[in-house]
């Protein structure tokens, strides 16, 4: 079987004696960054929509699992297999509507259910029992603002609409640009505490109007960052047939080379 091929591997990558130096040295703490590193770049391929690299990339995220399954296995807590039954009996448990014999007239109500379960399961776990409990810290801070204005919306506190969020969003560029203009001319890091608190209002409010659209802020963000760097790369590639580079184009010139770019590209 393939898996056991790739479990296979991973004892011999961790051997103490024919082991892999690098591999063997790895701790829990040490391979948690790169597993966030490969969800990324499968993230990355799903955007780009290229089918092999999605299956590659889904690869080096299973290596992530079997990795940290054998660290657990080495000590004594856990394998891959109980990784793979717990996952097997939470998803079971999450839907007793499909493995049961529950009713759900609609996914508003699968939703709900499905938050109940979970929060049933973290007060099994000593965890607390508050809307915000459970969001984890780790998350991609976008991600969490809106995973916190859902927790918080679905315990009763959001905006009815999309129009009172802009709203929000209006304001917190007025405060924003308030607090900007109140710094002084040579600001220091303390000087700008306000203005970063005024900045993060205004990202979180942002990633509640996605949430109130119904989109998903990180993605938009990801795609706003790919737009950018096709038009710059655009502006840079005509920069340097004229034997140009950017730093020495004239304001003016940057900016009729940027809109070329937004037809060349989009």
């Amino acid at each position: 079987m393939p898996i056991q091929r790739l479990l296979d591997i991973m004892v011999r990558l961790r051997d103490r004696e024919r082991g892999c130096p690098w591999d063997r040295e790895q701790t829990w703490a040490t391979i948690a960054p790169h597993t966030i590193e490969e969800a990324y770049e499968l993230a990355d391929a799903v955007c780009q929509g290229d089918a092999a690299l999605v299956r590659d990339e889904l690869g080096d995220v299973l290596f992530q699992v079997v990795f940290q399954s054998r660290i657990a296995e080495e000590q004594g807590h856990f394998n891959f297999a109980a990784v793979a039954d717990a996952i097997s009996d939470k998803l079971e448990r999450r839907h007793p509507h499909v493995f049961g014999d529950a009713q759900l007239a609609s996914v508003a109500e699968q939703s709900k259910a499905w938050e109940a379960h979970k929060a049933a399961e973290r007060r099994a776990k000593g965890q607390g029992d508050g809307a915000l409990d459970g969001v984890i810290l780790g998350l991609p801070a976008l991600t969490r603002a809106t995973k916190l204005g859902s927790r918080a919306g679905r315990a009763g506190f959001d905006w009815t609409d999309p129009s009172g969020v802009l709203a929000k969003v209006q304001e917190e560029v007025h405060e924003l640009q308030q607090a900007v203009h109140e710094l002084p001319e040579a600001a220091s890091s303390a000087d700008k505490t306000h203005v970063t608190e005024e900045l993060g209002d205004l990202l979180f409010s942002v990633a509640q109007v996605a949430r109130h659209l119904g989109l998903d802020a990180e993605a938009a963000l990801r795609e706003a960052n790919a737009k950018f760097e096709r038009r710059f790369r655009d502006m840079e590639a005509q920069l340097e047939a004229q034997g140009c580079a950017v730093r020495d184009a004239t304001p003016d010139a940057l900016e009729a080379l940027w809109a070329q770019a937004k037809l060349n590209v989009g």
